[in-house]
């Protein structure tokens, strides 16, 4: 009895069940500093986004205060049998195809001639940088003055080839200004972009392709571009997510003209809120291009997501 009675506290403390570690916060100090910057960025995200879907169902009413009358899928019934908002769709299509194509191509072989060059490269990638720094709507206006067919240097030199006509009053040849306005503006981004990668490679593997035999040509196509087209898909990606939503230069040149010539998606998204406050139907234009932009968006991140799993 003795025994049992000594022993058993010490059975009794053995029996009793460890007590469990303390869990540590899911959120640290790090994410409880930045919860409130995360809440109002959210709140400034999220809620226009739920009042342009509610826009887009609705009828929004400006006299007397700011009203929403809903009126179902009207607005995106009128937006899949509009025949104009097809048309801004193809011209934005073959817009985005020919600005991001021509920045690509002609980025991509400047940043090759710039990584050549030896001496003074630092003096000429400053100048080529110089477009980029000048805001769209100076550009704009800038390739507007430079194309004027009174006193315009580019209207000048194409009259004396035997070009007579208004560059920004024709259709085909105020579209092709403008995309090449954008080109002149972006193109050194693209550069700028690619040639950091170019800089990336290791000299190394340059060098064990120069003692294989591999020539220019194919050291440019089996070492060079494979390396690089992670920075080149990610340069595709920002220029095609600008692109989308163009508006400046196209505005300040030929506000959507000569007869909607350029009038690309984001100039009739802005015509119908602004000019003819129909809000609900420039709700749905709107929440269109987000889709849009997502889809392309998604497509080169899944890209890039591929490039990666594979290497």
């Amino acid at each position: 009895m003795t025994h049992a009675a000594d022993t058993s506290p010490v059975l009794s403390r053995s029996a009793r069940p460890k007590e469990a570690a303390p869990r540590e916060p899911r959120i640290g100090f790090e994410g409880r500093m930045m919860t409130p910057g995360l809440i109002l960025l959210a709140a400034l995200s999220i809620v226009p986004f739920l009042a342009l879907v509610a826009m887009s169902f609705s009828h929004v009413r400006l006299l007397g205060g700011v009203s929403l009358d809903l009126v179902g899928l009207t607005n995106w019934v009128r937006f899949f049998t509009d025949a104009d908002m097809w048309m801004s769709w193809a011209r934005t299509v073959i817009y985005f195809v020919l600005t991001v194509g021509l920045e690509m191509t002609l980025g991509v072989a400047i940043a090759l001639c710039l990584y050549r060059v030896l001496h003074g490269r630092n003096i000429m990638l400053s100048l080529l940088l110089l477009p980029m720094f000048a805001a769209p709507s100076i550009v704009g206006l800038l390739g507007r003055y430079l194309t004027d067919s009174t006193f315009g240097l580019y209207a000048w030199v194409l009259r004396s080839f035997g070009y007579q006509g208004d560059i920004l009053g024709s259709p085909v040849s105020a579209f092709i200004a403008v995309v090449l306005m954008d080109v002149w503006e972006w193109t050194p981004l693209i550069a700028l972009i690619t040639l950091a990668g170019l800089s990336s490679v290791p000299q190394s593997v340059r060098e064990a392709a120069a003692v294989d035999g591999a020539g220019g040509w194919m050291t440019l196509r089996y070492v060079i571009f494979p390396a690089i087209s992670n920075v080149l898909l990610v340069a595709l990606l920002i220029r095609s997510m600008d692109a989308i939503r163009y508006f400046d230069i196209i505005w300040v040149t030929t506000n959507g003209g000569p007869a909607d010539a350029t009038k690309i998606v984001p100039i009739r998204l802005y015509e119908t809120a602004f000019r003819f406050f129909d809000f609900g139907y420039a709700a749905a234009i709107g929440l269109a291009m987000l889709a849009f932009s997502i889809i392309i968006a998604r497509t080169f991140v899944r890209l890039l997501d591929v490039r990666g799993l594979t290497r």
